[in-house]
């Protein structure tokens, strides 16, 4: 039987191409796929060579489950051996090409986070990752106000940070860091930005997770920068109705772009402009 041309994207033939994945919009597995073609030269740079979990959803969203260990091999996909603290050896894999950006959607994956290290030192964390997680009552105006708070104490730590949307109903603020510590260190050191926050404003603020502690407050979620925790990744779909996308953004969008503020359409208009351009260029370190 001859290939249909219009469903095979980079290399790779796409099944079931006109299977629903969103309902609201309209978005089906092959747009799913031209989306993440269109992003891949942006978005290979910050899921390459880090370990994955992917949100699986073979049956639109009402079935998605986290991937965490590899199920088949294909093209751009490679696998890695990670030995936990008790001795036991678990594969996972990872992407090394934008194919294999491609390849994952192919095998259902709509959502993609990474690990805060890459493979080639992998107990060396370089990407630190703040998640702001508002407590559901509180306004758009307050959510924003944390971004600044949060902004202003890595800014006193001589810390350049980078602001993304979640797709949720938070904001990411993300520190890259030219050479990694240990994770203990690099969890700690997020843990402490975290509690100057809740030190400093403890009406606005927790670190605590449980959900009674949250009441009119913002989790600084610093739990993304443990050893196997991960993080949604730039340009990444959520897997929730709205096809909303985890997008950089300028600093000086944050008052103009809510949480949930870009779909995947208009993520694709604003791909001629690069936020977070001088991401690995920057050289921030631990004092």
């Amino acid at each position: 039987m001859e290939k249909n041309l219009n469903n095979i994207c980079m290399g790779i033939e796409i099944s079931n191409p006109k299977r629903v994945v969103f309902t609201k919009p309209k978005i089906t597995k092959i747009q799913l796929v031209k989306y993440y073609e269109q992003v891949a030269p942006l978005m290979i740079k910050y899921v390459q060579n880090r370990l994955l979990s992917v949100v699986v959803c073979h049956d639109g969203l009402n079935a998605c489950f986290f991937k965490k260990h590899p199920l088949t091999k294909m093209d751009g996909i490679k696998i890695k051996k990670v030995k936990s603290e008790n001795g036991e050896v678990s594969e996972y894999y990872y992407i090394n090409s934008m194919c294999g950006i491609i390849a994952e959607v192919q095998l259902g994956a709509v959502e993609f986070h990474t690990w805060p290290s890459e493979v080639k030192s992998l107990n060396k964390p370089n990407i630190m990752v703040f998640d702001l997680d508002p407590d559901e009552n509180l306004s758009l105006d307050k959510v924003r106000q944390g971004v600044r708070d949060l902004k202003s104490v890595l800014d006193s730590l001589g810390l350049k940070s980078f602001l993304k949307t979640s797709g949720n109903k938070g904001y990411h603020v993300v520190v890259p860091f030219g050479v990694g510590v240990n994770f203990n260190k690099f969890s700690d050191f997020s843990k402490k930005v975290g509690q100057i926050l809740e030190n400093k404003w403890p009406d606005r603020y927790t670190t605590n997770i449980r959900k009674f502690n949250r009441e009119n407050k913002i989790f600084i979620d610093y739990l993304r920068n443990f050893k196997t925790a991960t993080s949604v990744c730039p340009y990444s779909v959520r897997s929730r109705e709205g096809a909303k996308v985890s997008a950089p953004i300028f600093w000086n969008e944050l008052n103009k772009i809510a949480p949930n503020g870009i779909d995947i359409f208009s993520m694709l208009n604003r791909l001629k402009k690069d936020p977070w351009k001088d991401f690995f260029n920057t050289q921030n370190k631990f004092k």
